[in-house]
């Protein structure tokens, strides 16, 4: 697997603008995983953190879940790897996690997320509520986070991937 990234065109709308950075960013994240073994994906970026790539992805899974379905969409969505028991399970990896399940799950939620996406406006807000605060959320707003977050992570798997195997770059 190759992944392609493309920045978004410098004279895009709104829209298109905010997509095109979220997908950046999603193609990042994976590009950041590309060529590693399922243990490597599984490392952890340094003690006692369990922070990992595939823990990152599997964490952006339910991330998108979350926003897109529960929010925007108020899906009944319960989460992927966490639980109130284990509130970073996604982060808590085993032998048994592969990088195949991980990257199939997290693949599928961003299409259930651009699904979702498209049936509203930048500035409809959710059918769903924010969990903490109760308030309706735009889709400019999910948009704009998901980009921070991803952002933010993959400042993460910079670190991470340059410990396994050396490799840099953005």
């Amino acid at each position: 697997m190759t992944t392609e990234r493309r920045m978004p065109a410098v004279d895009a709308g709104e829209r298109s603008m905010l997509e095109g950075w979220l997908e950046f960013h999603r193609q990042t994240l994976a590009m950041k995983c590309e060529g590693l073994t399922d243990a490597q994906l599984r490392t952890a970026a340094v003690e006692p953190s369990a922070l990992s790539l595939m823990g990152l992805v599997r964490h952006m899974a339910d991330v998108e879940r979350s926003w897109y379905r529960r929010v925007l969409a108020a899906e009944e969505a319960p989460p992927l790897y966490f639980s109130d028991e284990d509130p970073d399970g996604e982060f808590h990896l085993t032998e048994a996690d592969t990088w195949q399940e991980a990257y199939a799950t997290w693949q599928a939620e961003i299409e259930a997320a651009r699904q979702a996406a498209a049936g509203f406006g930048l500035d409809d807000l959710s059918k769903g509520r924010h969990r903490r605060t109760g308030k309706q959320i735009s889709l400019r707003w999910i948009h704009t986070h998901m980009i921070e977050e991803y952002a933010r992570h993959n400042g993460h798997a910079d670190l991470i991937r340059e410990r396994i195997d050396g490799t840099t770059g953005d």
